[in-house]
């Protein structure tokens, strides 16, 4: 009953850090060709420089592995330094094109540039205040995902399917970050504002049917529908749905 009720208040923590957040990474600008090569970003979730890099490769429709960082962790911050030279996050490394930078900045303009042919549309521009509130979406959800937590560790990377503005998958990458566990996030944004609502109930009325050709319908055909955060993990062959579900089962699984 507690941690229902916990979960809950949670979640209302989640939709305000989206708020803050202006509701960024929730909407497709521009969808990118994958790269040959999996990106890499050493990152801690609740820090609102990475958030922001987050948030494009939301809208340019890139997946990412994820390599956590945690105030404290000790499995991926060396990692970064011997990569970059100093730990400092976000770092992006780009094996396609033997890039490795820091910048928020310098990462996005990078990412729009490289992977979306454009440069970096206005609402996803650096704006004066923008820190302010990302410190303040930060807080709002209790800086979760910035400290770490004993956890095992895992022989293959995890899978999350999510888009950065979701509240709900956003709890799990926090869990996911604390306990300093790699994953693949494979970028669900909405393709379309019709898109927009709960999976059991969008804006536009009657059943659901995805932009055909996109990733929303190849996940569609293959799972009936289309909802985030979505967790499968190579290691035990669990796949899960719902964040609670999904934040218990990696609780009980990697905690110690």
């Amino acid at each position: 009953m507690l941690r229902a009720l916990k979960h809950s208040v949670n979640v209302l923590e989640s939709v305000a850090t989206s708020s803050f957040s202006a509701w960024r990474g929730c909407l497709v600008v521009k969808p990118a060709v994958q790269p040959q090569k999996p990106l890499v970003l050493y990152d801690i979730e609740a820090c609102p420089y990475c958030r922001k890099v987050r948030e494009v490769f939301t809208a340019l429709h890139l997946d990412v592995d994820i390599r956590p960082c945690p105030k404290g962790g000790q499995v991926f911050r060396r990692e970064a330094e011997m990569l970059g030279g100093k730990q400092q996050f976000p770092l992006l490394v780009d094996p396609n094109t033997d890039q490795v930078m820091y910048e928020s900045e310098q990462i996005i303009e990078y990412l729009f540039s490289q992977y979306g042919g454009c440069s970096v549309p206005g609402y996803y521009e650096t704006k004066a205040g923008q820190f302010v509130w990302g410190a303040a979406a930060s807080a709002s959800s209790e800086l979760r995902g910035m400290r770490v937590e004993r956890a095992k560790r895992p022989e293959q990377s995890l899978h999350l399917w999510s888009f950065e503005g979701s509240p709900f998958s956003r709890l799990v990458r926090e869990k996911l970050c604390e306990f300093e566990l790699p994953y693949t996030l494979h970028n669900l944004g909405k393709e379309h504002w019709t898109e927009f609502g709960p999976a059991f109930q969008r804006i536009k009325p009657g059943p659901y049917k995805p932009q055909p050709g996109g990733k929303r319908d190849a996940f569609f055909q293959e799972h009936g529908r289309v909802q985030v955060p979505y967790l499968e993990d190579p290691n035990t062959g669990v796949k899960l749905f719902e964040s609670k579900q999904i934040v218990d089962y990696l609780e009980k699984e990697y905690a110690l």
